[in-house]
């Protein structure tokens, strides 16, 4: 199995070109469902898989609370190794042919209010680098609706603030441009100046958002930092690493932006994920109106 899973990580890195983000999502699920085919089943090896112990797998991963979501997306993981496997005479069938995929279902995800916005960025106001730091992130994750790691990715190159824009490289090694307002760009333009130079301590980085090593800052790190600043500013919703990225995305849908440009904003391939956040203004408008209405 673990001879198997480096060739098929290796074929994913140098043929299909993944991002090494996918390539450790694929190998955290393809490594647990190793484990169980060893622990559970006693497969002597991947060409003795069956379609019972994919199955089993999969009501493993249901019984432990996964949602339909990820066990979706392991399936698919588990799917494109055995047809791998297939084609490079590691075993002779497919047991994930007449594997049934679970209904997935489209959760509105949560996001903040305005206010709350404001709360989170107010409660970052403060002296010294880190503040600076955090302000910057906190105005151009919801200026910008990066994913984290596009965020955490970004080169100061990346970011023209004379033209009020971010470049970024999104998935699939896709790029775009995403305009970014005057708050954001004021907040990145003094961390730029002041916290980041204090950071670096006379050292070079290409990277924008530094840690207090001056290295980039990691993925964990920016999350830390926007849950930080949520409870900070008494915020009791669930923030997930997404949840800036859903507000910047419903909050635009809010005030009038057409579905396409959110799409392109965002760097979804296919509108249908997009449409996600026209739920969620048709929620608020359903409560607006049983807030407001006569007889609502």
């Amino acid at each position: 199995m673990k001879e198997a899973l480096n060739e098929f990580l290796n074929y994913l890195s140098v043929e299909r070109g993944l991002a090494k983000n996918t390539l450790l999502a694929y190998e955290h699920d393809l490594v647990q469902y190793g484990e169980y085919l060893k622990e559970k089943c006693g497969a002597s090896g991947v060409d003795a898989v069956t379609r019972d112990q994919v199955t089993g797998y999969m009501y493993e991963q249901k019984k432990a609370g996964m949602s339909s979501a990820s066990i979706c997306r392991s399936l698919a993981a588990i799917r494109m190794f055995h047809r791998f496997l297939v084609r490079e005479n590691f075993s002779k069938e497919d047991p994930t042919d007449l594997v049934d995929t679970p209904k997935t279902w489209k959760r509105i995800p949560a996001v903040l209010t305005q206010a709350e916005i404001d709360a989170m960025i107010k409660a970052a106001q403060g002296r010294g680098w880190q503040a600076e730091r955090d302000r910057a992130i906190l105005e151009l994750f919801y200026a910008s609706g990066l994913r984290v790691s596009e965020l955490v990715g970004l080169k100061v190159e990346s970011v023209n603030l004379s033209m009020g824009f971010v470049r970024c490289i999104g998935k699939g090694s896709k790029e775009r441009l995403i305009p970014v307002g005057g708050k954001a760009k004021e907040a990145v333009e003094k961390y730029c100046s002041s916290g980041r130079l204090k950071t670096l301590k006379g050292r070079s980085s290409e990277g924008l958002f530094l840690s207090r090593l001056g290295k980039l800052m990691s993925r964990q790190s920016a999350w830390k930092v926007i849950k930080f600043y949520a409870r900070k500013a008494g915020i009791k919703k669930t923030i997930k690493p997404h949840t800036l990225r859903h507000t910047f995305a419903t909050h635009l849908l809010e005030h009038g932006a057409d579905l396409r440009s959110v799409q392109e904003m965002l760097g979804h391939a296919d509108i249908s994920t997009t449409q996600i956040y026209t739920h969620i203004d048709r929620e608020r408008l359903r409560t607006v109106h049983k807030e407001f209405h006569p007889r609502g």
